[in-house]
């Protein structure tokens, strides 16, 4: 009899402990975890390797930060670190298995947009958020009916706002009337820009005077740009990856092309300059929500702590990955909880995170409402900003 009163004590106790585990308050956290498991899923070799080395860095830096002051309510996080190689289904294969075996409670990544839509179908199927701190495509929160994907979000802003701001810039602070555009064929992230470029600076007076396409990892683009050179055009938009991009602003100035060129936040590199030079990266513009000639103490402070740490100057993607962990421990604080759809709650219902890219509260989409940045570059040194302020945001529109 002893023997099974001792088995029932036991038991007992066990059930208590699991009922206890149940809650979400804040201590409760503190006695029964011992960590708070997230999950990368990035480009950290291949092509796409310097957006996901980034948001490594920028991820790091803020967890190390968080873990040394004492974690979140005593609890620290661990990253998952997985590579997927900048392959769309090693990407697909790597998130699942964070999600089902090594008990991720979030993820965060990829950092390019057509590998991140690959991770998509994990994350709704188990329940488990997801964030984009990088990719931008408008497909990345909503499906193609505009349908927003519950466990789906992202702290930087989506093509849709994007492409609008550079289109009204250009019509706006550059007096343009007329636009040459050029994207890389079969991305979503290059073609969701071209489109909502054009909708926007058509809608705002403006003609497209032709449309240029290339392919992933062309390298000669002299046939292309002697055509552009026949066009009476104001303006060429280039939403493209640094690689291409580096190289279609060289081989333009070399053709004598000397038209502002704007480009979009997946330039945002120091690669850049080393591929297109400097003389070439003059009347050339950007969007991004990161820049060191912001004066905010906060945006300077991570600036020198990065430097410290790195020994670079960071970019968009060591900022959006130093933000996107503190937006996750931000929900974590908030809430008490790792469950998985207490943090998709606290996600969905985030109000004025302040972190380095910005201020920003959740939309309706799982797109941030926050502020965007049209950088000018002299000699390939960001030296002009122009601040747009949030505004609703673009609708994305059905895909036939």
């Amino acid at each position: 009899m002893k023997r099974y009163s001792l088995a029932l004590l036991l038991i007992v106790v066990l059930l208590i402990g699991l009922l206890s585990g149940c809650g979400g308050d804040k201590e409760t956290i503190k006695a029964t975890q011992a960590e708070a498991k997230i999950g990368l899923n990035l480009e950290l070799t291949g092509p796409l390797a310097y957006y996901g080395e980034g948001t490594l860095n920028g991820m790091t830096m803020a967890v190390d930060e968080i873990n040394q002051a004492g974690g979140i309510n005593g609890m620290k996080i661990n990253l998952i670190v997985t590579d997927n190689k900048s392959d769309p289904v090693r990407a697909a294969y790597l998130q699942n298995r964070l999600l089902t075996r090594d008990g991720a409670i979030t993820t965060v990544g990829p950092s390019t947009s057509f590998n991140f839509i690959e991770t998509i179908p994990a994350a709704m199927e188990n329940r488990i958020p997801t964030i984009a701190s990088h990719s931008t495509a408008d497909e990345v929160t909503v499906d193609r009916n505009g349908n927003v994907y519950a466990y789906v979000f992202r702290t930087t802003f989506n093509d849709s706002f994007q492409g609008t701001t550079m289109a009204n810039f250009a019509l706006n602070n550059l007096g343009a009337r007329r636009a040459v555009t050029i994207e890389e064929q079969n991305n979503v992230y290059s073609e969701g820009l071209v489109r909502s470029f054009t909708r926007a600076f058509e809608e705002g007076g403006g003609t497209i005077a032709s449309s240029k396409i290339y392919q992933k990892g062309d390298k000669d683009f002299e046939s292309m740009l002697n055509e552009i050179k026949q066009e009476e055009y104001d303006v060429i938009f280039l939403p493209a990856y640094f690689q291409e991009a580096g190289l279609i602003i060289k081989q333009a100035r070399d053709a004598g092309i000397t038209q502002p060129i704007l480009a979009t936040d997946a330039v945002d590199t120091p690669v850049l300059l080393e591929i297109a030079g400097p003389s070439a990266l003059n009347n050339v513009y950007l969007t991004t929500d990161f820049s060191s000639l912001n004066t905010d103490p906060k945006v300077q402070n991570f600036i020198a702590d990065f430097k410290k740490k790195f020994g670079t100057e960071p970019i968009s993607s060591d900022a959006r990955g130093y933000d996107t962990a503190y937006f996750i421990a931000d929900a974590i604080e908030r809430t008490g909880s790792l469950d998985p759809q207490v943090l998709t709650d606290a996600y969905a219902t985030t109000e004025n995170f302040n972190g380095v890219t910005g201020t920003f509260s959740m939309g309706p989409e799982h797109n941030p409402i926050k502020s965007i940045l049209v950088i000018g570059l002299v000699n390939g040194v960001p030296t002009t900003s122009v601040e747009v302020q949030p505004q609703p945001q673009p609708q994305p529109q059905p895909q036939q």
